[in-house]
């Protein structure tokens, strides 16, 4: 099914919003909402009531609002919660925010309760009833072209305010309550049949994800598939035994069970000073736990910073060769990769250099990935949990032959590939249907398509918008 435009439109006489349907209105929101900011903070202090807070990541995580979805308590002034208490149809925006791109995210307040009162860092829309109707004001300012306004209007450098007078001069496309009300209700329908498309597509992310996990677990302790293995020139169903470790069960018996230190090295990093100018900006890679947790593939190469000769001699890391595995041992611990070039690390991280040539790190860095949260586990601290080198080093492996290990390691390349193209595909349908439904809500906010047969559309396989 396709929507049509109107049968007619207009000059809306603001540039950005174009033309409009002939019938419709063009308001400014002080005209036909009150808006009110926000101060209630999470501080109690006497003679105060207890209330339930509507905070920043409430609105920024919700769509809708309401006393039933697990929100702070804490307490506020009489005084505050008649100011700042919320009612069903309020529209909930966020007023400040350390990125431009997340001012003015909306929420709806379905459902109220005389304790349920909104936050600091947030502001409170209220429509003057009955010429516009929260729902419809919701999904406008859910819109990139209303919500537009409140960007470009946003102050700040390194965080980003919306001023108050900026939000009450916004324009708002504005048909009737009860056309409003048919935009809405369409617009709650479509939406939902796509999130419920969504929901289905990160589940089968998230099942895909633990297939992956599993078959890296499994082949790193237990041996290939006896397919793969007879491929490999290998034995397919080797004899188990006891590796005398409780949490690794059986493994085949001619594998080695060692602590990592028998076959590499650990090397720990560090960090020169950062005033002085010559240790920075120089040739050589320097990886911290950041630049691990954003990297993305088996192997790292270039760092967010870099050391020159001096800061290294400067600083107590090492440099370590190519073809080292390179671990984040705090905030958090586990994330790793194969080096790729030459590099060094902070205190963050560390090594594992290979001592010889049966050491394979391409079958190592899966294993490490399948015991991470051993190794998780295994870290210690009070103010954060780090890993020691003497607890790294003390790490029992599984260590197959050297050739069974790079059989295994080429293996799951070519197996946790298939699977990684899988979960591309589905994220790329995940955000195709994203950018579908905010088109949708633009189209039926600003007049582009009339919704008023009250028919749905049919989400076929293959298609883009359904309207002209």
């Amino acid at each position: 099914m396709k929507l049509a435009p109107y049968p007619k439109y207009k000059p809306s006489g603001v540039e950005w919003l174009g033309d409009v349907p002939a019938h419709w209105e063009v308001k400014r929101i002080k005209s036909i909402a009150t808006y009110r900011v926000s101060n209630v903070d999470k501080v109690a202090v006497d003679d105060e009531v207890q209330i339930r807070l509507v905070n920043y990541t409430d609105v920024y995580h919700h769509d809708y609002i309401g006393p039933d979805m697990g929100l702070m308590e804490t307490t506020a002034t009489l005084e505050e919660v008649g100011r700042f208490s919320l009612r069903p149809g309020d529209v909930v925006i966020t007023k400040d925010s350390e990125d431009w791109r997340d001012i003015a995210v909306p929420a709806l307040v379905v459902e109220s309760g005389p304790d349920l009162v909104c936050g600091y860092h947030l502001g409170i829309l209220r429509p003057k009833k009955p010429n516009l109707l929260g729902s419809f004001l919701f999904r406008a300012l859910q819109t990139s072209t209303v919500n537009q306004q409140f960007r470009v209007a946003a102050t700040g450098v390194t965080r980003y305010g919306l001023p108050k007078s900026e939000t009450e001069v916004a324009w708002l496309p504005l048909p009737s309550p009860q056309e409003q009300r048919l935009i809405a209700d369409f617009l709650d329908r479509e939406a939902a049949k796509i999130d419920t498309l969504i929901d289905k597509k990160q589940t089968l992310i998230e099942r895909l994800k633990e297939k992956r996990a599993a078959l890296i677990t499994r082949t790193v302790t237990r041996g290939l598939p006896p397919d793969a293995a007879r491929a490999a020139g290998l034995e397919s169903e080797p004899k188990m035994r006891a590796s005398g470790i409780e949490w690794l069960g059986d493994v085949p018996a001619h594998w080695g069970v060692l602590p990592l230190r028998r076959w590499y090295r650990v090397i720990n990093g560090g960090t020169p000073s950062s005033t002085e100018e010559t240790y920075w900006h120089g040739g050589i890679n320097w990886i911290t736990p950041e630049d691990l947790g954003k990297n993305r593939s088996k192997r790292i190469g270039n760092s967010q910073r870099t050391l020159s000769i001096e800061g290294l001699m400067n600083c107590g890391a090492q440099l370590v060769p190519v073809n080292s595995i390179t671990l984040s041992t705090r905030a958090p611990v586990g994330h790793l990769a194969i080096t790729s070039r030459e590099s060094c690390t902070n205190q963050g991280c560390r090594t594992l250099v290979p001592k010889g040539s049966c050491a394979h790190p391409d079958y190592l860095y899966y294993v490490l990935l399948a015991f991470r949260p051993l190794l998780e586990a295994a870290g210690k601290g009070t103010t954060f949990m780090e890993l020691s080198a003497n607890l790294l080093g003390s790490h029992i492996v599984p260590f197959p032959p050297d050739s069974e290990q790079r059989a295994i390691a080429d293996f799951l390349d070519r197996e946790t590939t298939k699977i990684d193209g899988l979960v591309a595909k589905v994220d790329t349908a995940i955000a195709r249907l994203r950018e579908y439904r905010a088109a949708l809500i633009t189209a039926a906010v600003t007049g582009q398509v009339d919704v008023r047969g009250g028919r749905s559309l049919s989400l076929s396989k293959g298609r883009g918008r359904v309207w002209r």
